[in-house]
């Protein structure tokens, strides 16, 4: 097979095809993660972009039964520099190629993704249609796909959202999880507190998760813009005072806009497994896995409201928490999967305040 990827600048790269016979549109983004592309793929929070790691060797270590962190791959589209031609592990039961192939899902290998990724930390994120093919294909075309991609006008919240109610595992306590697009380990950390999980849908109301009698609240990680989840912000805001809450990606910034504080873009995001995050109080610092593209403005946060964490790098807000009732969030992921686990501790202060 062939493959082009058509960036929304009119730049085209030709490599070699895998996965699955198809066209793809979404907005292009990267990873510096060098091992975790299965958990990445099935990641939520990549819904609606196109994926490309910057480790250059991809696929050696296979596909497994055990660490998707959902459903199915979420990412439209994968770019590599290399492929493994072969796999070997214990517990791989398929290729890279055949995971992609099974769920629909193109990707390219073969093309400088060294020279990607610098255009992309120089221009930013943009839209781009990748496209796999036997015969040829119309480049002209593939461009006024990736041109006509919109990202932040699309809700991909609601569309990686479980519907209904699940419970997950047994306790003393439960919290109810606002599932915007929930990685798996989120639900396994919980669990192994013995805190029961109700994972209920992102468009659920204040009243129905009331009626759930939870001993606290979590928002989940999850894709796409902030500024369009006014709905879960709404449905969080009455239960900020009343019970535990504890926000992770995305839910931080879903906590900022429901106390009334604002996000914005970043040029071309965080998204890996080797980010350095100060916490402000003690002064240390831990390496983190992150994925996400939007960020709280620390200006807009409310004076009962502290900054708890920065990113060395950028100095971005990485956390942020109440000054006196149980309420925090942070901007990357506790639960990794893959990274490192420097931060698992956050899991051990929410159930405590519930306990508390």
């Amino acid at each position: 097979m062939k493959a082009v990827l058509v960036l929304k600048d009119g730049s085209v790269y030709k490599g070699k095809g895998f996965g699955a016979e198809a066209g793809a549109v979404g907005e292009l983004v990267f990873s510096t993660c060098m091992t975790g592309y299965q958990e990445a793929l099935t990641d939520p929070s990549y819904a609606g972009q196109i994926l490309m790691p910057t480790y250059p060797l991809i696929g050696n270590y296979g596909v497994n039964e055990e660490d998707s962190e959902s459903r199915h791959i979420w990412a439209r589209g994968f770019v590599v520099r290399e492929r493994s031609g072969y796999y070997e592990h214990a517990r791989a039961k398929e290729s890279i190629h055949e995971f992609l192939k099974r769920n629909g899902i193109p990707g390219i290998s073969g093309i400088d993704t060294r020279a990607v990724v610098r255009k992309i930390r120089k221009e930013g994120v943009m839209p781009a249609c990748l496209a796999t093919y036997e015969k040829e294909v119309d480049y002209k075309e593939l461009l006024e796909k990736a041109k006509g991609l919109d990202y932040s006008s699309n809700d991909f919240v609601r569309e990686v959202s479980e519907k209904g109610v699940k419970e997950y595992g047994g306790g003393e306590k439960s919290i109810v999880l606002i599932d915007c697009g929930v990685k798996q380990n989120i639900i396994r950390e919980l669990n192994a507190r013995k805190v029961k999980v109700l994972s209920v849908n992102c468009t659920t109301k204040a009243e129905e998760i009331r009626k759930l009698e939870p001993d606290g609240i979590v928002i989940s990680n999850g894709p796409g813009d902030p500024n369009l989840l006014g709905y879960v912000a709404s449905a969080l805001k009455p239960f900020i005072g009343k019970l535990p809450v504890f926000g992770i990606c995305l839910g931080l910034q879903v906590l900022a806009h429901a106390v009334g504080g604002k996000t914005y873009k970043m040029k071309f995001g965080h998204r890996g497994a080797n980010h350095p995050v100060k916490e402000l109080r003690s002064g240390k610092v831990r390496i983190t896995t992150q994925n996400h593209g939007f960020a709280v403005d620390p200006k807009s946060i409310p004076k009962d409201y502290e900054i708890t964490h920065v990113n060395v790098n950028d100095n971005t807000v990485e956390g942020m928490r109440h000054k006196s009732l149980p309420v925090f969030a942070v901007q990357y992921h506790p639960e990794a999967h893959p990274g490192p686990r420097d931060s698992e501790y956050l899991f051990d202060e929410f159930v405590k305040s519930m306990k508390g």
